[in-house]
């Protein structure tokens, strides 16, 4: 028999089917062994490619290698459906076993799914898309493709023993103590297996593709001891380079060294309550690298709000490690990630732009990773297998959430339950680290905290150490337009030489700056802009200029949205905020004075009447419940302990956030009349999907897993709308990756190319995007699986010219 997985490109190599089948096994079976379900992943691996022991299919991939130009219709062949149905024969043909039951539909799914995404086991249309595929669908050669199998991969024997296994671990991996509950446990084990085995596949055909061989990944002790020992150096020339003796240097020290102590604790979800400015990125790494030695973590990853930027953490961890290399920043998908319903391989076996893109490395594969929240959600939730891929990569890892705070209210509960799941099952330890720890317990679902989850107790002295301004309450006073705005910021930069002004909206931001241009043309004071239409090395460039020019004290402005609230350090002189949610405002007070080397200094909250808020419906709720909070201290100035930014006021504040959103906190779908968590954890009630189906079909489905993986996935966005990842022309650096993705490039080169495009490219929503097309502003790349903005639709001030009429040659100055 003559089998063929692939065929390489440079050559003409074939790798043969048994070849590929056993070297993502064993990928896979390394990934598994992670969380214990090595045998389960291994499962997926053996099996995924076994149609391809077909006379089509060998038909059909030389076929297309000797036609290149008119290749066969790419799906023709289904190759994905005979690995399944296999798996699901042999199962049903021994006795009735749940667990051996639960094994198949799990190993399935993977097997099927595994060019696309995970199907439905029951659809909101009363249908089993899964059963459809794996007992409907006819595979004319299915005996011969088992006979294929049995005599190349593996023989009958081994093959019953090596499900067995399987077959047990999946019965300890249900029996082991966890606050989710059994079908939310299968959920996540689906996509832990499909991960696998995306990663497995698309990691060995890379390798094949490239002439190279897998071998595990290297034991990360010595690197991260090494990064820990760097880290301490650097705080030490830090205390001792510091003639400061002031309370917030000497608090600073005591919670970095508090978060080494806490390192010695078993592996869990912790609180890490430091106050803005008190050193949460050193502190809590410095926990992170400790805890990964003493409990042999793979990774240290930090999590931050989609609302910031994550360039400077990661420029200064980067720093100090001395690694430009292993610290990934990973701000958006490069690539489009379209949702295809076919196997998607052109030629099943052949490698063209698309496949390239796909087997480029883009798994978190990185000691060190700086991501957002929105990618963090996408990989538990979000369709498309890129997004996916990544999930296993979060076991065995230490996780910070800085700002956890910003979680999006309809993803509360969907974020506590992956938490859970990767520290009950995935032996990753999770710090939820924020200056205003959220009140997470709300929700139905909640996080499985321990009961001693501080890792710095809150005391009076550390709070009244970090008390470095004075709010000052004009909301409740008056309103501000922006002509107005412009003429309390002019008295303020007169006042206090530089000034922060953080807006809600990218509208205003920008009309506010236009004012100031125009206000203080003849004050030599300088104007700067900042919103999420730069890209990330545009906003890093400009954040470096305004900090040189705040250590020399010169008059300045800056006017920006939230993105500066978060994971910045800056310290103007004084900050003027536009209402928004208590944590908001909180978070622009720490960029205020942030090293307490001033008396206090004044953030002034004001109300902006021009912000639209309709679209933004968490801080429209925000700005209220904070508006009605500084009306309770008008009227008695002991509320709330007399601070707006006390641990009562932050509680009060989240308890009355929650219960207003209390309805959408499961992420509801309007279109299906249901929530996410129903379509993920489906249960037996009588508005079930299961129960659907039974009157759909007259009978129940012989199934043990009754979810909507594929059907949830779909509807999943973190944001309202949908952005697409665009690459800016930003310096030679960006114009320079847009000319290589536009050229031949190798995988290799591919990968290093997608790691580096990360700092140069900006999220655009549709019809921002449809704009610039209109406006031949934007040009597709890699047979149109990435986008590229022209040179003239960027601009030097504002970012993203939607109208196509940047300067662009002011960046050649």
């Amino acid at each position: 028999m003559r089998s063929i997985a692939h065929i390489r490109q440079s050559d003409g190599k074939i790798q043969t089917v048994e070849e590929h089948s056993h070297s993502v096994r064993q990928i896979a079976e390394w990934i598994g062994d992670k969380i214990g379900v090595k045998h389960i992943a291994g499962l997926a691996g053996l099996l995924h490619d076994a149609g391809k022991f077909s006379v089509k299919f060998v038909n059909y991939i030389l076929t297309a290698s000797r036609n290149p130009d008119n290749p066969p219709k790419r799906g023709s062949v289904d190759h994905s459906t005979a690995g399944g149905q296999l798996l699901d024969r042999f199962v049903k043909a021994g006795p009735r076993d749940k667990n051996l039951y639960l094994l198949a539909e799990i190993v399935c799914n993977a097997i099927i799914s595994h060019h696309a995404y995970l199907h439905d086991y029951i659809s909101p249309e009363a249908e089993s898309p899964y059963l459809t595929r794996i007992q409907e669908k006819h595979i004319d050669d299915l005996d011969a493709i088992t006979d294929g199998f049995h005599k190349l991969v593996m023989d009958r024997e081994h093959f019953r023993q090596y499900v067995e296994s399987a077959a047990q671990e999946l019965a300890v991996f249900l029996t082991k103590p966890s606050s989710e509950d059994g079908r939310s446990r299968l959920m996540f084990l689906t996509k832990y297996v499909f991960s696998a085995l995306i990663d497995a596949d698309r990691t060995d055909t890379r390798l094949f593709e490239e002439n190279k061989t897998w071998s595990p990944a290297t034991d990360t002790k010595d690197l991260f001891a090494n990064y820990y020992e760097k880290l301490l150096i650097k705080l030490s020339e830090l205390n001792k380079d510091s003639e400061d003796i002031s309370p917030v240097n000497h608090y600073r020290r005591l919670m970095s060294d508090s978060c080494d102590n806490f390192a010695e604790q078993p592996s869990d979800i912790y609180k890490l309550s430091i106050p803005t400015g008190g050193g949460k990125t050193l502190a809590s790494l410095r926990y992170g690298l400790k805890h990964a030695l003493n409990r042999h973590k793979e990774r240290v990853i930090y999590i931050v709000p989609y609302t910031t930027i994550i360039e400077q953490n990661a420029e200064e961890v980067r720093q100090i490690l001395q690694d430009d290399e292993r610290v990934l920043e990973h701000h958006s998908n490069v690539v489009d990630d379209p949702d295809h319903t076919y196997d998607d391989e052109w030629a099943d076996g052949l490698v063209n732009v698309n496949q390239k893109l796909k087997l480029a490395k883009d798994n978190w594969d990185a000691p060190i990773i700086f991501t957002t929240m929105v990618q963090f959600l996408n990989v538990f939730y979000a369709h498309g297998s890129r997004n996916i891929r990544r999930l296993h990569n979060l076991s065995r890892s230490v996780i910070v959430f800085d700002e956890v705070q910003k979680v999006p209210v309809h993803c509360v509960s969907l974020f506590n339950r992956a938490l859970n799941f990767l520290k009950d099952f995935g032996d990753s330890s999770i710090v939820l680290c924020t200056a205003t720890q959220p009140a997470l317990d709300y929700v139905e679902h909640k996080l499985n905290i321990p009961a001693k989850a501080d890792m710095i107790p809150r005391t009076k002295d550390i709070t009244c150490a970090f008390k470095r301004v004075n709010v000052i309450d004009r909301a409740s006073q008056e309103t501000f337009d922006t002509e107005k705005l412009a003429s309390f910021v002019r008295e303020q930069v007169e006042k206090q030489s530089n000034v922060l002004v953080i807006l809600n909206t990218r509208t205003v931001v920008k009309k506010l700056y236009e004012q100031l241009k125009e206000l203080l043309a003849d004050d030599e004071c300088s104007i700067y802009h900042l919103s999420t239409s730069m890209c990330a090395a545009h906003r890093a460039d400009k954040l470096q200029e305004i900090r040189r020019r705040l250590e020399r004290n010169e008059k300045l402005v800056c006017v920006s949205t939230q993105l500066i609230e978060a994971g910045v350090d800056i310290s103007f002189n004084c900050v003027i905020r536009s209402l928004a949610g208590l944590d908001s405002i909180a978070q622009a007070a720490g960029r205020c004075n942030r090293h307490g080397k001033d008396p206090l200094r004044p953030v002034y909250i004001i109300d902006h009447a021009e912000e639209n808020l309709d679209r933004l419906p968490e801080i429209k709720i925000g700005k209220s419940l904070t508006r009605a909070m500084l009306v309770d201290m008008k009227r008695d100035p002991s509320a709330y302990c007399g601070d707006i930014f006390s641990d009562a006021a932050i509680s009060r504040y989240f308890a009355d956030f929650y219960q207003h959103f209390r309805l959408q906190l499961n992420y509801f779908i309007p279109p299906l009349h249901r929530d996410m968590i129903s379509l993920l954890i489906s249960d037996d009630g009588p508005d079930s999907l299961v129960q659907a189906y039974v009157r759909n079909k007259g009978g129940r489905p012989t199934l043990f897993s009754l979810n909507s993986m594929r059907t949830a996935a779909q509807h999943f966005q973190v944001i309202d709308s949908p952005t697409t990842a665009v690459l800016v022309p930003y310096g030679e650096e960006g114009s320079e990756i847009i000319a290589r993705f536009n050229g031949e490039t190798s995988l290799a080169d591919l990968s290093n190319l997608m790691r580096r495009a990360q700092r140069y490219t900006v999220n655009l929503y549709k019809h921002e995007l449809d704009r610039l097309t209109k406006h031949d502003g934007v040009i597709s790349l890699m047979d149109g699986k990435v986008y590229a903005l022209m040179e003239t639709a960027y601009n030097h001030e504002y970012g993203v010219s939607p109208d196509n009429d940047g300067e662009w040659g002011l960046y050649l100055l």
